[in-house]
């Protein structure tokens, strides 16, 4: 769309022409478009960006997807009142959260000993699947056994938990500078965490693709088809298609799942068409410590995260957001909007890489549009017939599109090693990457009593900080043969 965008835009000003030249962009940060159509278009545009990767993490974890969007803008308003509308970022659900969110539920449920058919159930999934005879928590808390704040409620406090570590990070870097979050978290550990992540989650993918056996030929046609769609729009893909492949994707895979029979269109009848999100306010949680403490480990690794989108961002616009308006500021409004969105009921909110992609597109950087953007996404979550097809997009075509986006995050992590140039030549690095590799994915748990236990993702996170820290002493003390 960036091809015809300055025939929208007057040249009524020289002061816009200074901001294009010095700023790269034809509209500055602090700027209007220079009409209300124009801004709406430009604020849809970010709207489709985010949508799919923000519905798709509901989607995922059972939670609600209404919530989830009402999240994002609400956190995208968050964080420009923070950084003062300094820079045009727009929060969405992060996909970081997502193992930890499914393992928490499924941890808080197994913990309540249900009874299906005489025996105590252990519960392996979120979502069951009636044909091949699997029996989900979804079903479970349809089914009247427990509530769904029973189950999800751990999650949402480990979330706010999440939040607080941004403000109380975003408070240290404000009076003493960020150079010592670098030491602690260095590309030999960031790498590895980020892997461990995507990797974590490739069963799921598998699973849903119907690619673990038993699924018949339907499921991983229809999961091929909306993986092959992702690929070709994202390798050939121009302009503003080749930045929402996963969108586009799920209405490909829809089609073509509606063709064979696989959507569930009596799914629709349960949804208005204007009904309020299930929201679940903060005070009404019951808490599994357990699964609590598996989030606090991953809020380091989407810190740097942050950091990444907002120097990358910077470049973009020429602007150093992590001097201006300060990384103290964008954490605070980062964190604050997790811990909001948590205490309504939805997932983490993390800067989207995508609607930087329409930032670097359009060269339109106003917080104006990221805004009205916001106000949009707000306004979704109140639709209850979006919700409704969102709801029954078959899981065969959310399993083609995560083997993609999986593999993505997996891959960020790999990229995080190459760009930072980290020496797996260097044996020390090589213990680092390969003990958090092992720990993360190899199913390890760490008990620290009756209650609360250390697992995967956390655990690898706290072995590799602690073990980055431990080698880099023996190395300064000359103890180490390279």
């Amino acid at each position: 769309m960036s091809f015809d965008l300055e025939f929208f835009y007057t040249k009524k000003t020289k002061r816009r022409k200074k901001v294009e030249k010095t700023n790269n962009l034809i509209v500055g940060i602090q700027e209007r478009p220079s009409s209300i159509g124009q801004w709406v278009v430009l604020s849809l545009q970010h709207v489709f960006a985010m949508f799919g990767a923000t519905v798709l993490v509901p989607l995922l974890t059972g939670l609600d997807v209404g919530v989830a969007l009402v999240a994002s803008g609400l956190g995208t308003l968050i964080y420009i009142v923070s950084t003062k509308g300094k820079a045009p970022v727009y929060l969405g659900s992060s996909f970081a959260y997502i193992a930890a969110i499914i393992a928490s539920v499924l941890n808080s449920a197994n913990a309540l000993n249900v009874t299906v058919n005489g025996e105590v159930h252990t519960f392996s999934t979120i979502w069951g699947d009636a044909d091949a005879g699997v029996y989900g928590v979804m079903d479970a808390v349809n089914d009247g056994l427990f509530t769904f704040k029973d189950v999800y409620s751990s999650a949402f406090i480990g979330l706010i938990i999440v939040g607080l570590i941004y403000v109380v990070v975003a408070l240290i870097i404000k009076f003493v500078g960020s150079e010592w979050l670098k030491k602690l978290l260095p590309p030999v550990v960031i790498g590895p965490m980020i892997i461990i992540i995507g990797l974590g989650l490739a069963p799921v993918a598998i699973s849903s693709a119907g690619l673990g056996g038993g699924a018949g030929w339907q499921i991983p046609l229809v999961a091929f088809v909306t993986f092959a769609t992702v690929v070709a729009i994202s390798l050939l893909g121009k302009g503003f298609v080749k930045i929402v492949p996963f969108i586009i994707a799920v209405l490909v895979g829809y089609l073509f799942a509606a063709a064979l029979g696989l959507v569930d269109f009596d799914t629709f009848a349960n949804y208005r068409f204007f009904q309020a999100p299930n929201f679940s306010i903060v005070g009404t949680y019951a808490v599994n410590w357990s699964s609590v403490l598996m989030f606090a480990p991953i809020a380091f690794v989407t810190i740097a995260e942050h950091i990444g989108d907002h120097t990358v961002l910077g470049e973009i616009c020429e602007k150093d957001f992590i001097t201006d308006p300060g990384l103290d500021k964008t954490l605070m409004g980062d964190g604050i909007a997790t811990a909001i969105s948590g205490a309504l009921g939805g997932p983490a909110n993390t800067t989207y890489g995508e609607n930087t992609g329409v930032v670097a597109m359009t060269k339109v950087g106003s917080v104006y549009v990221t805004g009205l953007a916001a106000l949009f996404a707000i306004s979704l979550g109140f639709f209850g017939y979006i919700q409704a097809f969102i709801n029954s997009i078959p899981w065969a075509v959310i399993g083609g599109m995560t083997i993609v986006l999986y593999g993505l995050i997996a891959g960020n992590g790999v990229k995080v090693l190459v760009k930072s140039q980290v020496n797996l030549g260097n044996m020390k690095n090589l213990i680092i990457v390969a003990t958090m590799l092992v720990i993360g994915l190899g199913g390890a748990s760490l008990p620290l009593n009756d209650a609360v236990s250390l697992t995967g993702m956390s655990l690898a996170a706290l072995v590799g900080i602690g073990l980055n820290a431990l080698l880099n002493f023996f190395e300064s003390k000359g103890l180490l043969n390279q």
